[in-house]
């Protein structure tokens, strides 16, 4: 199932030769701007055409949107209650291929409950639960096992509230259960794609700004010496997200943000499913709190106009307290400011349609020749990210005339991936093999004492932070504490101490690479 293992590692010593490559003129297929989710698919499937691929990225892997999901591999049942059948389908055949083939070992099933209370009268109870039944059968059609993804079905309220302590028993008359996919770390899923990539022969360049892109290639800035290069390209697809206008300028975006809390888990009785909560007024809008593996809950989201588009995009005040109300509702102990440890925002480059809402924008994505001679792809979510990247090199490859192969990735696994059953005989712990999982070992080995914890109270290790800057293109301090982990977002408390032992490993990382 897994990709090609030889040459998948990223370092800071591969980026530097490759980087001198294309300086001194070497051409390439496929040129692609961006470094996010979609970005990094769009390097994989071209390099798994046969393409020559280099990929350039002004900051690190998932630095912008692509970190700040809800983490979610989700089958578009919102999309079902608008009534866009396509989308959910899209949603339901892309959810497969990434649980059953491209990642199942970043992958797992989470159910997720409806309380029914009394803020659910019967009749929309019956909807949501047709709804539910509904996208099962698009789960059935999707090749989906149920196994994997079990049947949704209505509970009791005792099993409700086993499912998730901190439900608020009062009038609760059971509860609707549906099972979607959730994601170990969407920077991960970012990390895997880059590095099976490389694996095919892609050149991956992180903090490689690409200041202007034409028909043929790019100027680009190396963000790391300021030294700047023309890159020569047969074609270039623009996959920057949000930022995509600032190389396309006809394309009109509308940007939304998604606002997440974190809490700690248990501030809810550490729920095993995630809470989903209508909110008043707005038929198929839900605030959702979604456990995580570090002892986290992470309420969400938002879905509004972003104001403006920025590196780090903030939580506005009115955000927090929105989220906090309409979840509040479900629960028996309302949740208050002082339980949120951190908070985080995550940009959706949608398309604009004149629509008035934001909510109302479609998420399907939309592949453009703009500017002329170049592809820029928009919209989309991360659950799609394969068809957005298919789409985009089918275009840049009709356009340019290039000379590549079938679309391979609806059944190639990123480097790690297993089959269910076989990561389970994974010889690590099981954190790890939930993180890396075939490569889990090998994580381990790069260390003389697998398993020291990088700061107590956290299970953030030696190894990952080394494994990180051997392997996985980190270059400094933000990239191994704010995407191979993700420390700053569960336990920023922490993360002065752990930025020196970051610190230390950047250093043995810099040795043991002969720089």
């Amino acid at each position: 199932m897994s990709g090609p293992q030889p040459g998948t590692w990223l370092n800071s010593r591969r980026r530097s030769a490759e980087l001198a490559q294309l300086a001194d003129g070497a051409e390439v297929d496929l040129l692609v701007v961006g470094g996010g989710v979609t970005g990094a698919g769009v390097a994989l499937d071209a390099a798994s055409r046969g393409l020559s691929v280099a990929l350039v990225e002004k900051a690190d892997l998932a630095h912008g949107t692509s970190r700040w999901s809800s983490k979610l591999v989700h089958g578009g049942l919102r999309y079902l209650v608008k009534g866009d059948v396509a989308l959910a389908w899209e949603s339901a055949r892309e959810r497969h291929v990434l649980m059953e083939h491209t990642a199942p070992h970043l992958t797992r099933a989470l159910p997720f409950l409806t309380p029914l209370d009394e803020h659910t009268p019967p009749l929309p109870g019956v909807v949501s639960l047709l709804g539910m039944r509904i996208g099962d059968g698009l789960r059935r059609v999707a090749g989906t096992s149920a196994h994997t993804l079990p049947a949704p079905r209505r509970v009791s309220s005792t099993e409700a509230l086993q499912l998730v302590p901190g439900l608020r028993p009062a009038g609760l008359r059971g509860g609707l259960v549906h099972w979607d996919g959730q994601l170990a770390d969407d920077a991960r899923l970012v990390i895997g794609l880059a590095r099976t990539a490389a694996g095919f022969g892609a050149r991956v360049l992180t903090y490689a700004q690409a200041l202007q892109v034409h028909a043929d290639g790019a100027r680009v800035r190396d963000v790391r010496t300021g030294a700047e290069l023309d890159l020569r390209a047969r074609a270039v697809v623009n996959a920057t997200g949000v930022w995509a206008d600032r190389l396309a300028p006809e394309v009109r975006l509308r940007p939304s943000k998604g606002v997440h809390l974190v809490v700690p888990a248990e501030r809810l009785g550490r729920p095993s499913a995630a809470l989903t909560v209508g909110v008043p007024g707005h038929f198929g809008r839900y605030v959702f709190a979604l456990p995580q593996p570090e002892g986290v809950v992470y309420v969400g989201l938002t879905d509004d106009p972003a104001e403006e588009v920025s590196e780090e995009p903030q939580a506005a005040e009115r955000d927090v307290d929105f989220l906090l109300e309409v979840v509040n509702a479900a629960l028996r102990t309302p949740l208050t400011r002082a339980d949120v440890v951190a908070t985080y925002t995550g940009l959706r480059p949608l398309l604009d349609t004149g629509d008035a809402s934001t909510a109302d924008l479609s998420r399907q994505h939309s592949v453009l020749e703009q500017p002329p001679g170049v592809v820029t792809v928009v919209g989309g979510k991360l659950t799609t990210y394969r068809a957005m990247a298919q789409d985009a090199v089918d275009h840049a490859v009709a356009l340019r005339g290039l000379d590549a192969g079938p679309c391979v990735t609806a059944k190639l696994g990123l480097v790690g991936a297993l089959p269910r059953a076989e990561l389970l005989g994974v010889d690590a712990p099981a954190r790890l093999v939930h993180r890396y999982g075939a490569e889990a070992p090998v994580v381990r080995s790069v260390v003389e004492r697998p398993g020291e914890r990088v700061v107590p109270g956290h299970p953030l290790c030696r190894e990952e932070l080394l494994f990180g800057a051997l392997a996985e293109g980190a270059l400094d301090v933000g990239d191994l504490l704010s995407r191979r982990s993700r420390l700053t977002t569960v336990a920023p408390a922490l993360v002065p101490t752990a930025a020196e032992v970051a610190k230390q490993v950047l250093t043995e990382a810099s040795k043991a690479l002969g720089e």
